[in-house]
């Protein structure tokens, strides 16, 4: 897709073309249908109609696939194939805009590497003055599509430009998520960021308050120490780490925040939970399996939260070197999936199957960490028949493999 084909889906014709696109129907016929209707030709008369086709569609798609980031808004925003892919999840962008719109007193923002504008557009619905930079054209005129679509110009805008020309302090409040794709792919050394991440966190630096946003997995050895770092998941798969520089960095310099989901709930209206580092704490203690096992979020896992997580309910790790910790309380949280330990035994697939024949299984969740089992391979070597459901835990304690047989503890509601 190429500007002047967007250009054209941005005119009166262009919409009524858009919107009477059928999105369930079959691309090859839909595609000739729009070949033969002579609205599409009038759109832009110099353009070849393959593009003006390619164009409607490659929209419709992509506002179909835009539901599961952007649910129902997804409709009347725009989208570029990697826009779609690399914005970031309406719910995270919603919890971070609120963070900073908390401290902007009025002050502009700026909006680094701003893509299709996900940040940007939170931003400005809470009411932040915001400027996005891109440096693609195609990017940028969707950007500006999405801003008049969401009816935000009052405070938005975006123009095209190097992040890298941008001075530090250029804006009091900054919001950068620089490139982590190449020709080739995900680029997972923060170095070949574009802009490199010492650029990204000079820019951080030179604003009052600031947030980058960087993989997941980013090395915990590159994290800034002025910077408070927060690892973000979306009901269960973790999504980012955000850095907090500046008036943001204020309160723990680790955390783990779990958003959940729902139709018609926001972040701000209580599905979120936060785990914090406590300073001092120390590691978790070791101990035999108790009760109930804690399998924790990602974003605790990741945040190296594990030990605050089993002090909150008096737990012990089975072992030092995984994320499985045990406790006799039983204390449902966002934050963790608590299961209740019935047996615990080394693993043998025959005394496996045997255990699970006696407790009539024939629903068997596999869960595992420090295992090397191929658990699709397992299921079926399990040949469970029953009726009632297990969750079978495969890890490893000490060094030796264990299986542990748990019930499910039903989830808490987020409301």
């Amino acid at each position: 897709m190429r500007v002047p084909a967007f250009a054209a889906l941005l005119t009166d014709a262009g919409q009524e073309v858009l919107a009477g696109v059928d999105p369930k129907a079959d691309r090859l016929s839909a595609a000739s249908h729009l070949r033969d209707d002579p609205r599409v030709a009038a759109l832009a008369p110099d353009l070849p109609v393959s593009d003006l086709v390619n164009a409607i569609l490659t929209q419709v798609d992509l506002r179909e696939r835009g539901k599961a980031k952007f649910g129902g808004l997804a409709q009347e925003m725009y989208f570029t194939p990697d826009g779609l892919e690399q914005s970031t999840r309406r719910v995270v962008a919603d919890y971070r805009a609120a963070r900073t719109a908390a401290v902007a007193d009025g002050r502009p923002a700026g909006d680094l590497c701003c893509g299709i504008g996900a940040d940007l557009l939170a931003l400005a619905e809470r009411g932040v003055s915001v400027e996005g930079v891109d440096a693609d054209p195609l990017t940028v005129a969707v950007a500006r599509a999405n801003i008049d679509a969401l009816d935000l110009a009052d405070r938005a805008r975006v123009r095209e430009g190097d992040v890298t020309e941008v001075a530090p302090g250029a804006y009091p409040l900054l919001f950068c998520d620089p490139a982590r794709r190449s020709g080739r792919g995900r680029v997972f050394d923060p170095a070949a960021y574009s802009p490199p991440w010492d650029v990204a966190t000079g820019l951080a630096r030179g604003s009052s308050a600031a947030c980058l946003k960087a993989a997941p997995g980013i090395p915990h050895e590159v994290l800034p120490d002025d910077a408070a770092a927060e690892w973000i998941s979306v009901d269960g798969e973790l999504k980012e780490t955000a850095l907090w520089f500046g008036e943001l960095a204020d309160g723990p310099r680790r955390r783990a925040t779990v958003l959940h989901e729902r139709p018609g709930l926001l972040a701000t209206e209580g599905a979120i939970a936060h785990l914090d580092e406590v300073p001092g704490l120390g590691p978790a203690p070791v101990a035999p399996a108790r009760r109930y096992l804690y399998d924790p979020d990602a974003a605790v896992v990741r945040s190296h939260l594990v030990a605050e997580a089993a002090a909150r309910v008096d737990g012990a790790l089975l072992d030092e070197r995984i994320a499985y910790f045990t406790s006799e309380r039983s204390e449902p949280s966002p934050l963790w999936r608590v299961l209740e330990i019935t047996d615990v035994m080394p693993f043998s697939l025959k005394k496996l199957r045997s255990a699970l024949r006696a407790r009539d299984a024939g629903t068997v969740t596999i869960k595992k960490r420090g295992s090397a089992v191929d658990t699709e391979k397992l299921r079926r070597d399990l040949r469970a028949s029953g009726s009632e459901a297990v969750t079978v835990v495969l890890t490893r304690i000490g060094d030796r493999p264990y299986s542990l047989l748990c019930r499910e503890i039903p989830e808490p509601a987020h409301a």
